[in-house]
């Protein structure tokens, strides 16, 4: 509770700014601005951090967005520590609703740096090699924190859902749970996971997408674990059969026969 109030996350928007359905979110108001309760946001800000924790350790993975200035270092920095996707430039139309289309976009450009690592643009005039320089750049700038991204994420993170409507449409309409920041000018109905806080100071903004990402590499040791329960659980089982008599065929992998019967 006190990080909250230290970084802030505390303080909402002007009141005539308001969303009413934040109302059961807001504790008071002072000084024409409301004051988020903060025993509610650390409420939902655990449950947030739990379904991001079992998500991932199901294997899957958060998608982090956030393209206000005050939030696209933070996004970049606490996805790429917990080894998540991200989005803190523009948000591509289509990103989750059309993600054959961006993939292709992927493909080009992982095609584009490797031809240059290969030195195929050295073989080129300057200013054709300039203009795939140019486009390398161009497309690294919104696509450099999915290209990593093969598949749709299982939910996203979001930061100001208000300024990241289309993200959110597009989770909705794929079915993708959302997790976000709602300050007091948001509807936090069109959010699964909403957690009450100020999506605009840059201390508010570092404090919870930090914990989002621990609960990320929290959800990741715990998939370790388990992979590991299954590992050995997998191998006290084949002991088990052998130690009743059970043999493997060689002629089929993973097949296994009985051991023929003993005579007399």
């Amino acid at each position: 509770m006190k990080s909250l109030l230290e970084a802030g996350v505390h303080f909402g928007h002007q009141t005539r700014r308001w969303n009413p359905k934040m109302r059961r979110y807001i504790y008071t108001q002072r000084n024409g601005i409301h004051i988020i309760d903060l025993q509610q946001t650390v409420q939902k800000l655990e449950e947030a951090l739990a379904f991001v924790r079992e998500t991932v350790a199901q294997g899957e993975t958060i998608l982090f967005v956030g393209t206000k200035r005050q939030a696209q270092e933070i996004v970049e920095q606490e996805a790429t520590r917990c080894g998540m996707p991200y989005v803190n430039t523009r948000w591509l139309g289509g990103t989750l609703t059309n993600f054959q289309t961006i993939q292709s976009r992927i493909d080009y450009l992982v095609r584009l740096e490797d031809a240059r690592a290969r030195g195929e643009f050295a073989r080129l005039t300057k200013k054709e090699a300039a203009r795939l320089e140019d486009k390398i750049a161009k497309l690294n700038r919104h696509l450099a924190g999915i290209k990593e991204m093969t598949r749709l994420p299982a939910a996203l993170y979001v930061i100001d859902p208000g300024r990241e409507y289309i993200a959110v449409a597009e989770a909705r309409r794929v079915g993708i749970p959302i997790v976000a920041m709602v300050d007091t000018n948001c509807d936090p109905d069109l959010i699964d996971y909403p957690i009450p806080a100020n999506d605009d100071a840059v201390r508010a903004i570092k404090l919870i997408t930090s914990l989002v990402a621990d609960a990320v590499l929290e959800g990741l040791a715990e998939r370790e674990a388990r992979a590991k329960v299954e590992m050995e659980a997998g191998e006290e089982e084949l002991a088990a059969l052998r130690e009743t008599g059970f043999v493997f065929s060689p002629d089929e992998e993973g097949a296994v026969q009985e051991p023929a019967p003993e005579e007399g």
